[in-house]
């Protein structure tokens, strides 16, 4: 029973994660800035690494600083790698040859390594927008690593598309001809 009430409340979490997702994309940038941080004042510096991956992931988003977006990308990276270096036996598990396509709902530390292109390639594009174009290079250096990782489909490629897409627009900026 105690597990049980314990899925619920995480569910809970990212149902409300979800829910401010869904406010953001239909237009109310503010009201679900405003959710996602209450609900990150709830969950706290000690809460689940995974739930405070994903909240400060879209949390970022919301910004309208790119300097803001770049802090919420960099936490959620952040919680991300304290997730996958501080669990035991999580050395074996990024072993794994393949990761199902894309985050969503499956064992919190699959779902965070499916996360990492997609940090590193929202981190690149927050140094892109702050003129860092060297920060922006070696983030997407590990987004490329890290995509590798992932289980071939329309996330993996998409993530590919967009990787090359930046890298090109960062290209074009320092004068570069692809």
């Amino acid at each position: 029973m105690e597990k049980r009430r314990e899925a619920t409340s995480e569910d809970g979490v990212l149902t409300r994660i979800g829910q401010a997702i869904m406010l953001h994309r239909a237009g109310d940038r503010e009201e679900a800035r405003n959710r996602l941080t209450a609900l990150w004042h709830e969950i706290g510096p000690q809460g689940d690494a995974f739930h405070r991956c994903t909240l400060a992931h879209y949390m970022a988003d919301t910004q309208d600083d790119p300097r803001d977006e770049l802090d919420w990308d960099l936490r959620a990276l952040e919680a991300a790698e304290g997730f996958v270096t501080e669990r035991p036996g999580c050395a074996a598990a990024s072993a794994e040859p393949r990761i199902a396509d894309g985050p969503g709902p499956r064992h919190p530390l699959v779902a965070l390594r499916a996360f990492f292109p997609s940090l590193h390639l929202n981190i690149a594009a927050d140094y892109a927008a702050l003129d860092r174009p060297a920060d922006a290079r070696a983030q997407l250096r590990r987004a490329r690593a890290s995509v590798n990782a992932l289980a071939d489909g329309e996330y993996r490629q998409g993530l590919r598309d967009a990787i090359d897409r930046l890298q090109r627009r960062i290209d074009r900026a320092a004068g570069h001809t692809p």
